[in-house]
């Protein structure tokens, strides 16, 4: 379990569970608008950016926290982001292995990655703590 208030908003928390990657984004009004305004029809891997939370215990959603997988979906290298001050052209992830440029959304946009970064089974155990499951 993960409190997700330990996260600077523009900011993101990275976790390793049973070995693999998982990045919690706590992100701002400007990139959840971001995500928001694509064309989802327009994208290689086409998910809403709603498809990719999770509710809360209430059944709402909190579009500032994004959590993914943090594992390029194209030959596994772990993508670069706001700690590392390189959110690639679309303001989300950068993978530097072979270039592949992640939305506010996890979502490719350019390079060879064929998918999204995958969205994990997670669930909100509180407004404030996530599980994920594994």
């Amino acid at each position: 379990e993960m409190c997700i208030r330990d996260g600077p908003e523009g900011g993101e928390m990275r976790v390793l569970i049973g070995g693999m990657p998982f990045f919690i984004r706590h992100r701002t009004s400007v990139e959840i608008e971001a995500a928001a305004l694509v064309n989802v029809e327009s994208l290689p891997d086409p998910q809403s950016d709603e498809e990719r939370l999770s509710p809360l215990p209430d059944g709402s959603f909190n579009p500032a926290i994004l959590v993914t997988s943090g594992s390029c979906t194209h030959l596994g290298c772990i993508p670069v982001g706001p700690a590392q001050g390189d959110m690639g052209d679309y303001g989300g992830w950068y993978c530097p292995c072979h270039g592949s440029h992640y939305d506010t959304s996890g979502r490719i946009r350019k390079g060879p990655a064929p998918k999204n970064l995958p969205v994990p089974n997670y669930e909100y155990v509180s407004n404030a703590i996530i599980r994920i499951k594994l």
